[in-house]
């Protein structure tokens, strides 16, 4: 299906990245508490209202991923928020997974429930407006883990989900998260990426799923949270595009990558060095959440009178990863700001 290789390459279109606002329940509660707002519908359509019609920011971002919930809001003015986006020539998604559980067999991993039911979900997505899907797979690093169990159990969910997907003319955002916590060094990080990958891909390929159909959105290759040695950006961009050459085929029309808990700056001085390093084959672009979106949160703050602030917030995120795109991002465009 040429439109659905459309899709994924207009989603990773030169210069341009996703929104991840697909947060669920307690973790978008989780962020509004951190700004002392309370979790209420009305709220967290206001929030989002507020990134949607951020003026410009259709410079920079190509598709939006949203939550359940969010896919069925309307706008203040009565304007159905997937619309609004389509009106700015931005691409509605859906997060469609049903989260991380805990994994029969092997209480210390995780493995990610919503395959039931899941195509007449999608089918209704696609009636609501969705034009691309992400679901998550979580693998933590530790003492004996991650298993080759956990690991061939979340690829063969991930590529059920990705099947569906074409099936239902929707492009699949495949998201393979190898978590960043942990005192695990890059290296140890970089194998189980690697490990990771190669299962995945494997799944897919059994599954008949067409790679120029999908996207693939993984962590980057980064020292755990609590390793005392930190890679610096360079040794993680290198470390990033060394394992990704050997397992991710060039089919694949783009990476968008995951923040995974890194800061806002580092997130895109990581993507930034990628591309200035080149020679990928594919398109290397970003699917941030919170890097995007916490600055943003903070300006906010959940007065209205703030609305201008936060969208100018966001604006200047998305414009310094629309810049790491091209290798082209600076420090002096974060003082800008």
């Amino acid at each position: 299906m040429a439109k659905l290789e459309d899709v994924a390459r207009a989603l990773v279109a030169p210069g341009k990245g996703i929104l991840a606002a697909d947060e669920s329940g307690p973790t978008i509660e989780k962020r509004f508490k951190s700004i002392d707002v309370p979790s209420n519908e009305q709220n967290r359509r206001d929030y989002r209202e507020m990134l949607f019609r951020t003026q410009g920011a259709e410079e920079f971002i190509s598709g939006v991923i949203l939550y359940d919930e969010t896919i069925r809001q309307k706008a203040a003015d009565g304007t159905p928020l997937s619309k609004l986006l389509q009106d700015k020539g931005i691409i509605p998604g859906i997060k469609v997974d049903e989260g991380a559980k805990q994994l029969a067999g092997s209480p210390a991993e995780k493995v990610t429930e919503g395959l039931d039911g899941l195509r007449a979900r999608l089918g209704e997505y696609r009636g609501l407006g969705a034009k691309f899907a992400k679901w998550r797979a979580v693998i933590a690093i530790g003492d004996g883990i991650p298993s080759d169990y956990c690991l061939e159990t979340n690829a063969h969910a991930l590529a059920r989900y990705a099947a569906l997907c074409i099936e239902a003319g929707i492009v699949p955002i495949v998201e393979p998260e190898v978590l960043m916590d942990g005192p695990h060094t890059l290296e140890r990080c970089f194998d189980v990426t690697q490990r990771t990958l190669h299962l995945v891909f494997g799944a897919l390929f059994d599954q008949r799923v067409p790679l120029e159909q999908i996207l693939l959105k993984p962590n980057m290759v980064l020292s755990g949270t609590e390793c005392p040695t930190q890679a610096g950006v360079q040794q993680v961009a290198e470390a990033t595009l060394t394992c990704f050459r050997r397992v991710v085929p060039a089919a694949v029309p783009g990476i968008v990558f995951l923040s995974g808990g890194q800061s806002d700056e580092l997130a895109t001085a990581h993507l930034n060095e990628m591309n200035r390093l080149g020679h990928a084959p594919w398109q290397l672009s970003f699917s941030y959440g919170r890097a995007l979106q916490a600055p943003a949160l903070k300006a906010w703050g959940g007065k209205a009178q703030n609305v201008a602030a936060g969208q100018r917030a966001y604006y200047h995120r998305a414009r310094c990863n629309s810049a790491a795109r091209y290798g082209k991002y600076t420090e002096a465009m974060e003082r800008a700001a």
